[in-house]
């Protein structure tokens, strides 16, 4: 045999014999039994809605529902200063909130996040029209560049972002058949107008109603960084047929706030005052 034979020989045979493992015994190569190296799961679609919280309180689906959103959360901390996170603030507010109103009964209340969790901004208002909810309260913590701003502020969306919210409800519900949750049937899109614009206006209305309760019960207990309430085109209060505010609990980079915000008693004083504003707010709705 030549040299050149010899060597393909001694090539071939560890081959040969490696061919023949793998013919008769595939399961040399491959795993059993549902032990796999491969995990595969479906992801939910970009569009899935998130799910929705529970409703604590009453039973009675008649008591009006609140819709308690805390700010920011997960890997979206918010402002930040010397360790105090936005996203820490606005949940124990948040969940303080809910405590008070759940214990002292006759009002319904679901928190958009009771944990550290990130949920997108256009998520939260859809939470609350998904559960029909009566009022949508978003709680955050502001900063500024000048340490000596402080006090609490309340702001409700302005005419060019309900305006902006409107046409994105329109155009979903009506598609949908329905406006604020009123069958449509057989009217036309000029009755569907009409109808979402005076959801709309209502709306407005109730949230500047709100807005001015809660200002008036925190005068005095919370310093106030305006005393009258403030309007911006917001993403999270787009829902325009349901009353929505936004609640800046004080500027987390105020020494003063800062020692509000992150002690028992300040939290309890704001959750309080804004539990008070709640009840009165559903109270003259009900026209007790």
């Amino acid at each position: 045999m030549s040299r050149r034979l010899s060597l393909f020989a001694v090539l071939a045979t560890p081959l040969a014999v490696l061919a023949l493992v793998f013919a008769v015994n595939r399961d040399f190569w491959m795993a059993k039994d549902g032990d796999g190296y491969v995990i595969r799961f479906d992801m939910p679609s970009v569009d899935a809605p998130v799910d929705l919280p529970d409703v604590e309180g009453p039973a009675d689906s008649s008591r009006p529902l609140v819709v308690i959103d805390a700010g920011h959360g997960g890997f979206d901390p918010g402002a930040g200063n010397a360790g105090l996170r936005e996203k820490d603030v606005a949940l124990g507010v948040a969940l303080a909130v809910r405590d008070r109103l759940v214990e002292d009964g006759g009002i319904r209340v679901a928190l958009t996040r009771d944990n550290d969790r990130f949920i997108a901004l256009s998520d939260r208002p859809d939470i609350a029209r998904r559960l029909n909810a009566d009022l949508f309260v978003s709680i955050h913590a502001d900063s500024a560049e000048n340490d000596t701003a402080r006090g609490a502020s309340v702001y409700v969306l302005s005419e060019k972002g309900s305006s902006e919210a409107a046409q994105r409800i329109a155009a979903r519900e009506n598609g949908a058949g329905q406006v604020n949750g009123v069958p449509l049937a057989n009217n036309d899109a000029a009755v569907g107008a009409i109808l979402l614009d005076l959801s709309q206006r209502n709306a407005q209305a109730g949230s500047a109603q709100m807005g001015r309760l809660l200002l008036r019960e925190l005068q005095g207990n919370v310093g106030l960084h305006r005393d009258t309430v403030q309007t911006a085109a917001l993403a999270v209060l787009k829902a325009p047929d349901i009353p929505s505010i936004l609640f800046e609990t004080g500027y987390i980079n105020n020494a003063d706030d800062a020692r509000i915000l992150t002690s028992r008693a300040g939290r309890a004083q704001i959750a309080d005052d804004l539990a008070r504003a709640i009840r009165v707010f559903f109270a003259r709705k009900a026209g007790a």
